[in-house]
C-alpha cells in the first residue's frame, strides 16, 4: 500500500522526526519495514527544519518525512501547509491517507481526502477531545465531522473505542494499544541502575516517568508519599519528567527529581525502582487512555501500581492488588505499602509495535 501519514511534529516533549519516537513514529516506521511505501507529512507549531527527511533501515525499506513549520502568522502558514500536502499527494497518488496527533490532523486529513477523493483512517493515541485544541471556537464540530466519516478509527484502548462506536456510531474501530519496540525494555540489576542516576543503593524506592502534572494525579502519589515517609524513613520516591508549577514537587531529603530524561534511559530508571506508579485521574483524558509506559514497565519486570482506570482496569484486571481508587490517598498508600512488602510482577502478552503495525496493515486493507 502506498500509505500517508499526517501528524503534527512535536508530541509527548519529543520531536517524531529527530527523536523517532513513539506511536507517531513507530506505526509509519514498521509499516515501512513491512513493505509499504510510506511517508509522513508533519505540520511542526514551532519552528524547526523544514524539508524532505529520509530514514532508511538495514532491510532496504525507506520511511519519507516532509516538514513545514506553521509560521508565526497561522492563516498563511496552514495555507501554505494546504498546498504543498496536496500538491505532494497528487503527485504520489496514495491509496490511504491516515491522520493522527490531535484535532487538527483529524480535520486536516479529512479535508484533503474528500477534496483529492481518497480512503482515509484516524489513529487517535487518547481521547483528542480533552487537548487544550479542541476548546478552539468551530474545532470540535470539524474534528467530530472528520471522526464520523473516516472509513476507519484506530484507537489506543478499549475503552477509547468503545467510546467512538457509541458516539459516533462507527462500526469500523480497531483497538491498537501503544507498546514497545522489543528488545528495548528489559530486566537490568537494580543496584547498578540505581547507580547510574545516583539514587540510595539500599532505599524503598517507588517512581514515576511521564508528566508530572495535575491532571494526571500526580498529587495524591506526593500526598501519599509525605504521609508514609514519616514513618518509614527508607521510603524514597524518584520522578522523572516535564513538572507542572500549580503543583510543585514538594522539597523533601527523599524525593529526587531527575528532569526529563533521554528515552534509552528511561529502562535504567524503572529497573532502578522497587515500584513503579501510574497515576491517572477519572477525567475525560483519564477514562480513555492507555499510558505507553505500561508496557516499558511491564517488560522490565518491574512491579506496577496504576488507578484502577479505563484500559488499565481492564489489562490489570487479575492482578487487583496492583490497582489502587482514583483519588482515595488511603488506597494509594495502603497498595504501596502491600507491593513494596509483598512485591508483585505482572505476567501478560506484550504486543510489539511490529506486531501493532501488522494487525493495523490487515485492517487497514483487509
Amino acid at each position: 500500500m502506498k500509505i500517508i501519514f499526517f501528524t503534527k511534529r512535536q508530541y509527548m516533549h519529543k520531536d517524531v522526526i529527530d527523536d523517532r519516537y513513539a506511536r507517531v513514529y513507530e506505526l509509519p516506521n514498521q509499516l515501512a519495514q513491512q513493505g509499504h511505501r510510506v511517508s509522513g507529512i508533519c505540520l511542526s507549531y514551532s519552528k524547526r527544519k523544514e524539508g524532505r527527511f529520509e530514514h532508511y533501515y538495514e532491510n532496504g525499506s525507506l520511511l519519507e518525512w516532509h516538514s513545514y513549520n506553521l509560521g508565526a502568522f497561522i492563516l498563511p502558514g496552514l495555507w501554505h501547509y494546504l498546498h504543498q500536502a496536496e500538491a505532494f499527494l497528487r503527485e504520489v497518488k496514495p491509496d490511504i491517507l491516515l491522520g493522527c496527533s490531535d484535532c487538527p490532523h483529524v480535520i486536516i486529513t479529512a479535508y484533503l481526502a474528500e477534496k483529492l477523493k481518497i480512503p482515509y483512517f484516524i489513529d487517535l493515541y487518547d481521547n483528542y477531545e480533552s487537548f487544550g485544541l479542541a476548546k478552539i471556537p468551530g474545532m470540535l464540530p470539524l474534528y467530530r465531522s472528520g471522526i464520523k466519516n473516516a472509513t476507519g478509527v484506530s484507537c489506543v484502548s478499549e475503552p477509547l473505542s468503545g467510546y467512538i462506536r457509541q458516539r459516533y456510531g462507527h462500526a469500523n474501530v480497531l483497538t491498537l494499544e501503544s507498546t514497545i519496540s522489543g528488545g528495548d525494555f528489559y530486566p537490568r540489576d537494580r543496584f547498578e541502575s540505581r547507580n547510574f542516576f545516583n539514587l540510595p543503593e539500599n532505599a524503598k524506592l517507588i517512581g514515576v516517568a511521564g508528566s508530572l502534572h495535575r491532571n494526571r494525579g500526580i498529587s495524591l502519589l506526593y500526598d501519599s508519599f509525605l504521609q508514609l515517609a514519616e514513618s518509614d524513613s527508607a521510603l524514597h520516591l524518584a520522578l522523572a519528567g516535564p513538572h507542572d508549577a500549580s503543583c510543585p514537587i514538594p522539597q523533601h531529603p527523599r524525593i529526587h527529581y531527575l528532569g526529563l530524561l533521554p528515552h534509552h534511559e528511561i529502562n535504567t530508571f524503572y529497573n532502578a525502582l522497587d515500584l513503579a506508579v501510574v497515576c491517572m485521574r477519572d477525567t475525560e483524558f483519564g477514562r480513555y487512555a492507555f499510558p505507553q509506559k505500561t508496557y516499558e514497565i511491564l517488560a522490565c519486570k518491574t512491579p506496577i501500581l496504576s488507578a484502577r482506570l479505563g484500559a488499565l482496569k481492564q489489562t490489570l484486571k487479575e492482578y487487583p492488588q496492583c490497582l489502587y481508587e482514583p483519588e482515595n490517598q488511603a488506597d494509594l498508600s495502603e497498595k504501596i505499602v502491600n507491593l513494596l512488602n509483598n512485591p508483585s510482577v505482572v505476567d501478560i502478552h506484550i504486543p510489539t509495535w511490529s506486531d501493532q503495525a501488522q494487525r493495523l496493515a490487515e485492517w487497514l486493507n483487509p
